[in-house]
């Protein structure tokens, strides 16, 4: 394929633009490219991962040049969330799909024809209409963007027939460019996009696969609920995804969540439209935690801080499993993606794809089907194997990998449990397939094997076997993920039909036979910490929350959720995680102070940077002020009160005046004043300044030589009380200056 265009120097107005509508002081790798490409009218297919910020690379062109861009995008809930994240930037963007209010669909018509916007998001099916197509010929449209462009081809993983009748684009606007956009493509995928869209010279800009704040773990799948529910309350409070293959599976997982504190809600497309975006907008409004769904729920979910994917069930391609985990992290923190494998998965997707072709309504070709066997196939070794996975994705998505240990991976952590004496138990699992004649099922060698009291057996009379009960002491779902882990080695094979048996092969006997030695793995109760593992190092440490005040946090949390309610937008749309990390660790207490924060452009500056601002300072004074209290409170318990010692209160507004004059450096007789108050209260109040969570600086209030006093005099003491240091001292040191003094030694060694 061509090769991308030379990198050349942006116009000014590209950062301006971004800094304007998104906040963004920088653009990330490629996009800059993308946008350059897009502004000189050359075609371009651009594949970014999940996170990778390809959205930009449609959204700034024509906020650049003036134009009016067509976005081609494949659901309506995608686009509707694109639109509304948009406009909350100030962008002015609409979409048009089918079901559209009459109402609604002229004001777009009338806001194109008097060119009020710069995006217009619309379905395939709506684009190739002749209505659709005479009105975008009237508006002179400079360029159209494919989203989820792998939809186009037959060896995606997500093939729509309706995508190939976008091969008209540069036929009913041959002065328009095309530009391809998807997050999972192979090379042989990329080539079939430019083909179907019959790029020209298309610049062809490929990101890097790998996300290196996704920590990857597959689990050999042994109690699908148990394991769901470890997975889902290392991340409490926080937002995971479940993946089934099956709708009633969502329905039971969810149900059983709920049963056990969790808040979830199932999602498939087998329900009601109206209870399928109850869930949506329930895990989008922060309403619920975990949503249990099939592969129907994601691709209109933009929320970055999703913090967990679990696939309750083994994907049926590596592209799936990429898109799906990359919806895990995408605000750049870290994230946790779990799989429960089974060969049992394996076998129910090659069933399915059979039954996918033989139902169609139209003929599926045999390349088709073996192509999504393929497919299959190396997800299937992407589970199976104990390699490193950052390593393994990459490569299959033809990228080196250059790291030999990437410490964010079950393997690279080393997490993996071995079976004891695995060779053995395999042994006796290979011995009993044998003993049975080949005939049976996984099932009915489990429960031979655990000795079962069954119909089965005793019809067999297999009770009477030697293998019978020969592994009774282990739990009946491990031991059948056991034999499905032989089955993925190779060590046994099955028959072929609706009711497929266990057969032995030639590796089977060399293991009977002691030949050759074997590994089988178990799920390790306990995770690793990436940073407890060698050399590993933390991952975008500037984002991270390590070391940020969590309470301010969710308190910005909790503001986000009612401003967006107010607004009728998920929470997410106002401002991602990202942003409330920034705000918590600068702690800005004014909107010029908000500068250059990520994600905070002029319109949402505008909008809500002095609320923003006053609730940072309404919560940081509170919370100070509190913890103040409380340790002043600790410090002087069973002392008797000096001379005039005020009580600590709750937080007020003379306190938040004497704190902020206090960080002045200004003394108790200029607080008493300023505030109203009686030289007591300033005094306390300054007790309680020095007995805040972080270090002051007392020099402006006593003396080295005071300090030096109190400080050994309290050493010596048994009971360092204020009142007892200053009967000590014998009035040396005024009272008052022995309690600010101690506050600080405490605060200082807390410290």
């Amino acid at each position: 394929m061509p090769d991308p265009a030379p990198t050349r120097p942006l116009p000014p107005a590209v950062l301006e633009t971004v800094q304007r509508y998104w906040g963004f002081d920088s653009l990330r790798p490629l996009q800059g490219q993308a946008i350059a490409a897009a502004l000189a009218g050359r075609d371009s297919l651009v594949v970014l991962p999940t996170g990778g910020g390809k959205s930009l690379c449609y959204q700034v062109p024509p906020a650049v040049d003036g134009a009016i861009d067509v976005i081609v995008s494949p659901l309506i809930s995608l686009m509707k969330d694109q639109v509304d994240g948009l406009k909350e930037c100030g962008y002015p963007a609409a979409c048009l799909y089918g079901g559209m209010a009459t109402g609604q669909s002229r004001q777009v018509y009338r806001d194109l024809m008097a060119r009020r916007l710069n995006l217009l998001f619309v379905s395939p099916e709506r684009l190739v209409l002749s209505g659709t197509l005479d009105m975008l010929k009237r508006l002179d449209i400079r360029r159209f963007a494919v989203d989820e462009a792998h939809c186009i081809s037959h060896w995606g993983h997500d093939f729509r027939p309706e995508y190939r009748k976008l091969a008209l684009l540069h036929e009913e606007f041959p002065g328009a460019s095309v530009h391809a956009f998807t997050a999972t493509a192979t090379e042989r995928v990329r080539r079939d996009i430019a083909q179907q869209l019959h790029l020209r010279d298309p610049a062809v800009l490929v990101g890097c696969f790998d996300r290196p704040n996704l920590i990857y773990r597959i689990l050999p799948k042994v109690d699908v609920e148990q394991q769901a529910l470890e997975v889902i309350q290392r991340h409490r409070d926080e937002a995971v995804i479940v993946y089934c293959i099956a709708r009633r599976e969502t329905e039971s997982l969810a149900f059983w969540l709920r049963q056990h504190g969790i808040k979830a809600m199932h999602y498939h497309a087998g329900m009601e439209s109206a209870d399928r975006h109850k869930a949506q907008e329930a895990f989008a409004n922060d309403q619920i935690d975990v949503v249990v769904a099939t592969v129907a729920f994601g691709m209109g979910i933009d929320r970055g801080n999703v913090r967990c994917v679990l696939h309750a069930s083994m994907p049926k391609s590596l592209e799936h499993y990429q898109q799906e985990t990359g919806r895990a992290g995408r605000d750049g923190l870290e994230a946790e993606c779990v799989l429960l494998y089974s060969q049992a998965d394996v076998i129910r997707w090659e069933s399915l794809i059979e039954k996918s072709a033989a139902e169609a309504e139209v003929e599926v070709s045999d390349e088709v089907v073996q192509a999504q066997r393929r497919l299959l196939h190396d997800m299937r070794r992407y589970c199976a194997g104990l390699v490193c996975r950052h390593k393994f994705l990459s490569e299959h998505f033809g990228q080196p990998y250059p790291k030999d240990n990437c410490s964010a991976c079950d393997t690279c952590l080393e997490e993996t449990q071995d079976v004891e004496e695995s060779t053995v138990v395999a042994q006796k699992i290979l011995s009993c397939v044998a003993r049975t004649g080949q005939r049976f099922g996984a099932g009915h060698i489990v429960d031979v094997l655990q000795g079962a009291d069954t119909q089965a057996i005793h019809r067999w009379h297999h009770e009477g076997l030697s293998t019978y009960g020969l592994l009774k002491q282990m739990p009946k779902k491990v031991l059948l993920s056991l034999v499905y882990q032989l089955l993925d080695q190779e060590l046994l094979t099955r028959s072929d039909g609706e009711y497929p048996t266990l057969l032995l092969n030639e590796a089977s006997w060399q293991v009977m036979r002691g030949q050759q030695k074997i590994r089988l793995i178990l799920p390790r109760k306990k995770v690793r910490s990436r940073k407890a593992a060698a050399g590993a190092t933390a991952v975008e440490t500037e984002i991270s929350w390590e070391g940020a005040d969590r309470g301010l946090a969710d308190h910005l949390r909790t503001v986000r959720r009612q401003w967006a309610q107010e607004r009728g937008v998920p929470p997410y749309l106002l401002f991602q995680d990202r942003t409330l990390i920034e705000l918590v660790r600068r702690g800005p207490t004014s909107v010029a102070a908000m500068q250059g924060i990520y994600g905070l452009g002029s319109r949402k500056l505008a909008d809500f940077g002095e609320l923003l601002a006053g609730e940072i300072r309404t919560y940081c004074a509170q919370q100070v002020l509190s913890a103040a209290s409380r340790d002043a409170v600790s410090a002087e318990s069973g002392s008797q009160a000096g001379p005039g010692q005020v009580a600590p209160g709750r937080p007020t507004v003379a306190r938040v005046k004497a704190f902020q004059m206090y960080a002045q450096g200004a003394q108790p007789e200029e607080v008493a004043k300023a505030v109203g108050q009686a030289m007591s209260s300033a005094w306390q109040y300054l007790v309680e300044f020095m007995s805040q969570p972080r270090a002051v600086d007392i020099g402006a209030w006593v003396t080295s030589r005071q300090y030096e006093q109190v400080i050994k005099v309290a050493g010596e003491l048994s009971s360092p009380t204020p009142k007892a240091v200053f009967d000590h001292l014998g009035e040396s040191v005024p009272y008052q200056l022995v309690r600010v003094i101690l506050a600080h030694r405490r605060n200082v060694r807390a410290s």
